[in-house]
């Protein structure tokens, strides 16, 4: 394979500065094309979907889900990426780097039309530090599992998985069903969302904690949280009423879950698992209880060393109040999100 005479056009076109900065983005509808091809169409629908409003939690920020999941480094970036797809003919390969292309290949085709490689650190070289020092010259960029690879679907596409989970907790522990039982939870951003559906289909209640109010307002637009609390006690009142009917019925909390979790093992509420999702996978996308919604960026943006710790801190108060849970009888587990080792 060579590179073809669009390749150079390909890598100056990443570099070059965008025309313009955030703005909202729809992905094509019907039979027009707007590219050379359908395969290349449907790369670029795939890319404009991850970032529609209603599929990303940070559009503007290019961030798709999972605290900084994005689908591209920057908008320039993302407008190189259109530019390209937009040309790519159907026997070329566009090869993408974190987030930015870099290259078009001659291939054929029968080859793929998009390579895509993400975040790739390795040995020594792995590790947040040097993660940092190439997003902040650029060179890289977080794309979680389906952000930088263009295929995220919104909620509904960890739900099954999340829904076989506590499925799973409801029949090695609780006879087949949650009916009955509280679930506590924390974090409702594009994975953790699936949450509290996940504990209703199975009878069961949920009490789910997010730092965000606009989370709390998706997932009850999209009718996968049943109610908001206006308080604490209230959202522990509709928990017990539902438990006792052995109703499913999830419930929203706003509140940081570090502050949140302890505060319900103080009062003796009667929790029968306790699980979390909050992006406990990176420290910056961890809202230490200190800081505001509202200066959360600014806060990370200013001193990332500092807020990261400030996070480690205030996941281990969340992660004590988990233990505490568990010696109380609860079933506890973290999600994968590797709170544990964070605190």
């Amino acid at each position: 394979m060579t590179l073809t005479d669009s390749a150079a056009q390909a890598a100056a076109s990443s570099a070059a500065p965008s025309t313009s900065g955030p703005r909202p983005v729809r992905a094509h509808r019907g039979t027009e094309l707007h590219t050379l091809g359908w395969q290349q169409e449907g790369a670029l629908r795939m890319l404009q979907n991850n970032l529609d409003p209603e599929v990303a939690e940070h559009p503007d920020e290019l961030v798709v889900y999972g605290g900084t999941g994005k689908a591209a480094r920057d908008w320039a970036s993302f407008d190189a990426l259109t530019r390209t797809l937009s040309t790519l003919k159907g026997d070329e390969t566009m090869l993408v780097q974190s987030g930015r292309p870099v290259g078009v290949m001659q291939t054929h085709e029968w080859a793929p039309r998009v390579l895509i490689a993400n975040s790739n650190l390795v040995g020594d070289w792995a590790n947040w530090d040097e993660f940092r020092r190439l997003e902040q010259l650029g060179l890289t960029m977080y794309g979680q599992m389906t952000a930088g690879s263009w295929i995220y679907i919104g909620t509904q596409g960890i739900l099954q998985g999340t829904f076989e989970t506590f499925a799973a907790v409801a029949t090695q522990r609780f006879g087949g069903t949650l009916a009955g039982t509280i679930t506590l939870t924390g974090g409702m951003g594009g994975m953790g969302g699936a949450q509290p559906l996940a504990v209703t289909m199975s009878d069961g209640v949920a009490i789910c904690v997010d730092v965000d109010p606009s989370r709390i307002a998706r997932r009850l637009e999209h009718r996968y949280l049943d109610v908001a609390a206006d308080s604490l006690e209230h959202a522990l009142s509709l928990a017990i009423e539902a438990r006792d009917a052995r109703r499913g019925l999830s419930i929203g909390v706003l509140g940081n879950a570090a502050e949140v979790f302890p505060r319900l093992l103080a009062m003796g509420a009667p929790i029968d698992i306790v699980t979390d999702q909050t992006s406990a996978h990176d420290p910056l996308a961890y809202l230490p209880v200190e800081h505001s919604v509202d200066e959360w960026h600014a806060a990370r943006e200013r001193d990332p060393i500092g807020f990261a710790a400030a996070a480690r801190a205030s996941m281990a108060k969340q992660v004590e109040a988990m233990v505490g849970f568990q010696r109380a009888g609860a079933e506890v587990f973290d999600y994968g999100n590797n709170i544990r080792t964070e605190a």
